[in-house]
């Protein structure tokens, strides 16, 4: 079984996803931040491919995505150092990105070297749905990668229930209309929205995304969902002083409220 899939068979709430940027702050990061934050207790790993021209990203991954560029990350190069990454670690692990870089690799040859290494699914908001079901979908599904899909507080009741049924594991529920890292917190209309995607009774779990960087953030989200993801906030942990083990450890340890250990 999907590895995305067994998390949320396993865990009913408080599920913590983290995103960051494949190549930053240094291009051969990837593979130690990766068993850092599994050995740290997180949940579920978004893996960024940095991208020139993003849409959804705010000016903290857009600077990280540039700087994993310059370091020489590609699709390519991510591939290979994710190679014997499944000997390390056992957590789901989620490519996010977008649409052009791939296709430029080659879906057939991307969703190949995605099973080889032991992806689990792929996040690409700029992936129409329409142009998933009719191209990409059973190519996915071939490799056993499961394609997860976006809405906004402006996505009509209509297509969230399209979403969810065509997803297979689990929904993105992003808190803003906003770019990531713009708002901290949640206001009462933020609040209704979430109450509203809960009451729907969606067959996939979701996860609320964008605006949460701290433990009552986190908190917060997860009282309104099966958990939550992060990204600019984990990203700006990142590049604080200190070893990779040392900033991943304190940064999940207080996004989950944990004493911080000697």
């Amino acid at each position: 079984m999907n590895r995305i899939k067994k998390l949320f068979e396993h865990k009913s709430g408080n599920i913590l996803s983290v995103f960051f940027t494949a190549g930053h702050p240094e291009l051969n990061d990837t593979v130690e931040i990766i068993t850092e934050l599994a050995a740290s207790g997180v949940d579920l790993i978004e893996i960024g491919m940095p991208y020139s021209d993003p849409i959804a990203d705010g000016t903290t991954i857009q600077a990280s995505s540039f700087k994993a560029l310059q370091n020489g990350m590609s699709i390519q190069t991510l591939f290979d150092q994710l190679k014997g990454i499944r000997e390390k670690v056992d957590i789901p692990l989620i490519l996010m990105g977008y649409l052009n870089p791939v296709m430029q690799y080659g879906i057939e040859k991307f969703c190949e070297q995605a099973e080889k290494v032991g992806i689990d699914g792929f996040i690409l908001p700029d992936l129409p749905m329409a142009e998933y079901q009719a191209f990409y979908r059973k190519t996915f599904e071939q490799h056993a990668l499961s394609n997860i899909f976006l809405i906004t507080p402006q996505t009509s009741e209509k297509r969230i229930q399209l979403i969810d049924e065509v997803s297979d594991s689990f929904i993105y529920v992003v808190s803003t209309d906003s770019t990531t890292g713009r708002t901290e917190g949640f206001n009462e209309q933020q609040v209704a929205y979430f109450r509203r995607i809960q009451e729907m009774g969606l067959k996939n779990p979701h996860l609320i995304g964008f605006g949460i960087s701290d433990h009552k953030s986190f908190s917060d989200a997860s009282a309104h969902a099966k958990g939550a993801i992060i990204g600019s906030a984990f990203i700006k942990a990142l590049e604080k002083e200190g070893s990779i083990s040392e900033r991943v450890r304190n940064f999940v340890h207080k996004i989950k409220g944990l004493e911080l250990q000697a």
